[in-house]
């Protein structure tokens, strides 16, 4: 099968990640975004380009770890090699444990970020969601909270949600096809 190559479904569903995270990084890049907000952990909207600070992790993040008790950031590469040395991760200096950087379950949700993510969701006048279940709260509150606030409601989802009735548009096809076509439009 010269010149074929197939792709597995993982290499698949990073190109389909790729598309929408390279397409909501352009529109952050062109001020047509103002915010991320994600409860994704992954990492993947920095480095399509969304700078830090125009992303808002709701779940956190496993690319780096926290103290629990100062907060204090850790990047991983160290405390592996430190936990393959020793079989554990040091505490932090301040005598806390260290954990990835994600809300784990029972754990409080991180203020700043649900703070960040309300600010946005007042001050914006559309609120795009794509592909959520809006099941997950307090998460699927914001879109609700924006729409209150004056701001049109869009859904970008294959499936529907308890919040269809609430938006504006309803557009039922893949996310990334659909938001590069519209970023190529603008």
């Amino acid at each position: 099968m010269k010149g074929i190559t197939r792709l597995s479904p993982l290499t698949k569903r990073r190109e389909i990640q790729s598309t929408i995270h390279n397409a909501l990084a352009e529109l952050v890049s062109r001020n047509t975004v103002s915010h991320v907000i994600t409860q994704n952990i992954d990492n993947l909207h920095q480095a399509s380009g969304v700078p830090p600070e125009k992303t808002i992790e709701l779940h956190g993040n496993t690319t780096y770890a926290t103290c629990l008790d100062c907060g204090a950031r850790y990047e991983i590469a160290p405390l592996r090699l430190a936990f393959d040395k020793a079989g554990m991760v040091p505490d932090c200096s301040c005598g806390g444990y260290i954990k990835p950087a994600t809300i784990s379950f029972g754990q409080a949700m991180p203020e700043a970020a649900m703070r960040a993510a309300l600010e946005a969701a007042l001050a914006c006048d559309l609120f795009l969601v794509l592909g959520s279940s809006l099941v997950v709260y307090p998460a699927a509150g914001f879109p609700l909270q924006a729409k209150r606030e004056g701001a049109k409601l869009v859904i970008l989802n294959r499936t529907p949600t308890d919040q269809d009735a609430n938006a504006d548009l309803v557009i039922r096809e893949g996310i990334g096809p659909t938001l590069a076509a519209a970023v190529a439009l603008l």
